[in-house]
């Protein structure tokens, strides 16, 4: 008989698998794609307005830099994501930058590693998370006084999500994810195809100005280079999370490499894709 407790633990995770099960557990291309590839989707819908919130500290005269930016963004993407998918194919063990850095200069170095993506890994629950939550309240203020709660609530889940699997968590986060892109790729195409027609989207922030602060009009010189590698570095969260297929290469079916490779270049894809047609319809519907 089962206690509460392992009652309880078998409800909110599941039932233990035996070693024999474990490769009903490896996920498909489809699955893998959500489950690792949620972080840099998600991150490249925002990174724009990262970058036009930091040009924007200069006036309306620096937003012109914002397509320069993002050009030099995609470029990074070009090579952090062909990058990983060597790493993939030579640590196919799925220890990530961890493996390479140990591997190639020693230990500690690799311990540092580690121990950033750690603290990586819990911002960016924190910030997803709140960032949510905050997203929810735009849409229902009334919950505003309820914040925390909503966003401790989410962890949970989150958490009991994970506990139970990779493969289930997969499911989960499957249809989310794929809406998300979808509903994203949408409204980029429905945008420029009214650009094309004469019937450009105007963005909300259109009609506002713009005005520097006395000490920050008219930057030259060293102050300009630090306003655009700001918006440089702050446009640069369309990367975050692109090192977790590398971290998760046994979870696929084999070929394990192979397939992780493919799930790589897929969501480099779609990521450069969003990132360039946000910034894109940003550009059109005057929002920089």
């Amino acid at each position: 008989m089962l206690n509460v407790t392992g009652l309880l633990k078998r409800l909110v995770i599941g039932r233990a698998k035996r070693s024999e099960e474990l490769h009903e557990t490896l996920l498909p291309k489809r699955l893998a794609l959500p489950i690792f590839a949620s972080d840099p989707l998600s991150s490249a819908a925002y990174a724009t307005r990262e970058i036009l919130l930091v040009l924007s500290l200069g006036g309306l005269a620096y937003l012109h830099f914002t397509p320069w930016i993002a050009a030099a963004v995609v470029i990074l993407l070009t090579v952090v994501v062909p990058s990983y998918r060597q790493v993939v194919s030579t640590y196919p063990s799925g220890g990530g930058s961890y493996e390479v850095v140990s591997t190639n200069l020693g230990l500690s170095a690799g311990l540092v590693v580690a121990a950033s993506l750690l603290v990586d890994y819990v911002m960016t629950v924190a910030v997803s998370v709140a960032s949510g939550v905050d997203n929810i309240i735009s849409a229902i203020p009334e919950l505003a006084d309820h914040r925390v709660a909503m966003a401790l609530g989410f962890v949970a889940l989150l958490t009991a999500m994970n506990l139970r699997g990779v493969r289930e968590s997969g499911r989960a986060f499957a249809a989310p994810t794929y809406l998300f892109v979808g509903g994203v790729l949408i409204m980029i195409t429905t945008g420029l195809f009214r650009y094309l027609v004469g019937d450009a989207p105007v963005a909300e922030s259109a009609k506002y100005g713009i005005t520097a602060e006395p000490h920050e009009a008219n930057l030259t010189g060293l102050a300009l280079v630090m306003l655009v590698l700001r918006a440089f570095s702050q446009g640069c969260t369309a990367l975050t999370g692109v090192e977790a297929i590398s971290n998760g290469v046994p979870a696929f079916r084999k070929p394990k490499p192979k397939n992780a490779a493919t799930t790589m270049a897929v969501m480099g894809a779609i990521s450069i894709t969003m990132f360039v047609g946000v910034t894109t319809l940003a550009l059109v519907a005057k929002a920089a």
